[in-house]
């Protein structure tokens, strides 16, 4: 595997030579700090750069060691790893993706099994081991998503959350919305913002994915070499709601990015947004309140989905480069210990940036909208887990997002084949890339 990557890292480096040098963590802004070690932290997250840069100069002042946080932009983070993993000073902590993730990368991986990090889980269901059992990743936040709702727009409309507890349901208040939005003021789904396709090539791809490896008994901790679609009917109904129910045409969503489909929400041009709690820090600065919000699960059309709850998991875990000096790599190991369990650093990754931390001393997230997610669970709702984290590899992801925009130019069975070749048979393509040795 690193053969491969090694490959993949040629490349990179060849496409990026003439940037080289500009990463903040060369040698000229900080590099090694000597025995003190040096962390370099690559940051999936853009949302929240402004604070792990702020939390890693605490870090620094605190302890006089040199944390540097690099942030990939968004759906360019392997491509920023992959770059940025051949340098003499690489990242020493960096995210993967679940198992698909840890497939890719396992022999960069820090055997982090006897580490304090992992005795700091509150669950060892959040501990990520590979094949020989070692702990090779450690989920450092979970997350729901779902269909955020503007319950003032949907209460104005004569509506409310407790008549949608199904596609059809859903389906039937959204399509009264538009036929009167002009009356109204405001349709019913935001942009499907799909020049930015993660929410939909991921997040709604869950849903069928969910369901076939339930179907199935299959589970994204074993990632299958190949799927069927079998409700990829499903996603197509819930694809074309979001089309043609949304503020803008079809057409027009392929260009759009996710701080549209945001602006649209705020602003009160629809009712419903896909996205995840992640979302409650921008909606709450761009002035919407408590009171006029709500999630509810994504619905798509498969039986028995009435018993549905939002989906919840995690695909951010933390893996520390084993290929790092080790002074640098002990230097990471105590970094992250302190941000589990320091005053300081709990309180900015809970409050600051809002993240639900799966560790004994996290501070609670001040974040309106897990309670939905809460009240589901309590409710005995299904909780839908992460099955998206088992697709094969970006390359998949991106190619799946380029098919949804050709069907939403054209949304005929013709563009639909394309997804579905996308969704299905390229799967079974990446996997085995990914897992050639």
């Amino acid at each position: 595997m690193k053969r491969r990557i090694a490959l993949l890292l040629a490349s990179a480096m060849l496409l990026t030579s003439a940037v080289a040098g500009l990463t903040a963590c060369g040698d000229e802004e900080g590099g090694s700090n000597g025995k003190k070690g040096h962390v370099y932290y690559l940051n999936f997250k853009p949302e929240v750069d402004k604070q792990w840069q702020e939390l890693a100069a605490k870090y620094t002042e605190e302890t006089g060691v040199q944390v540097d946080v690099v942030t990939a932009a968004d759906n360019q983070y392997e491509q920023k790893l992959l770059t940025e993993i051949g340098k003499e000073d690489a990242p020493t902590l960096f995210q993967i993706k679940g198992a698909s993730g840890l497939a890719t990368w396992d022999e960069y991986c820090y055997d982090l099994t006897d580490s304090d990090i992992v005795k700091e889980l509150s669950t060892d269901t959040f501990a990520l081991k590979n094949g020989e059992g070692k702990v090779k990743g450690v989920a450092y936040l979970t997350e729901c998503f779902g269909i955020i709702v503007r319950k003032d727009l949907l209460e104005k409309a004569g509506h409310t959350v407790d008549e949608i507890k199904s596609f059809e349901t859903l389906k039937a208040v959204a399509d009264d919305i538009v036929a009167r939005k002009d009356e109204l003021g405001f349709t019913a789904f935001t942009t499907p913002a799909l020049g930015e396709g993660w929410r939909i090539s991921n997040h709604l791809s869950n849903i069928p994915l969910y369901y076939e490896f339930k179907a199935d008994k299959l589970s994204s901790a074993n990632p299958p070499a190949s799927i069927k679609g079998t409700y990829l009917d499903q996603y197509r109904q819930m694809i074309d709601l979001y089309l043609t129910d949304a503020t803008v045409e079809p057409s027009v969503a392929t260009g759009d990015k996710v701080e549209v489909a945001r602006e649209d929400f705020i602003s009160g041009k629809a009712v419903f947004y896909q996205n995840g709690d992640w979302e409650y820090g921008g909606l709450k600065e761009g002035g919407l309140t408590d009171e006029q919000l709500a999630m509810i699960p994504m619905y798509i059309g498969v039986e028995g989905e009435e018993n549905q709850g939002i989906a919840a998991g995690t695909e951010a875990y933390w893996a520390v480069n084993g290929d790092a000096k080790d002074e640098d790599i002990q230097a990471t190991l105590d970094f992250m210990k302190w941000l589990v369990t320091s005053e300081t650093g709990t309180k900015a990754m809970a409050i600051d940036m809002g993240f639900a931390c799966p560790f004994k001393s996290a501070a609670a997230p001040v974040n309106y909208l897990d309670k939905f997610n809460n009240d589901s669970m309590a409710a005995g709702k299904e909780v839908v887990t992460w099955e998206f984290t088992a697709q094969p590899s970006e390359a998949y992801q991106t190619e799946l997002q380029t098919a949804l925009s050709g069907y939403a130019v054209k949304m005929d069975d013709a563009s639909w084949e394309a997804v579905r070749a996308a969704f299905v048979d390229n799967w079974a393509t990446e996997y085995a890339k990914a897992h050639e040795e």
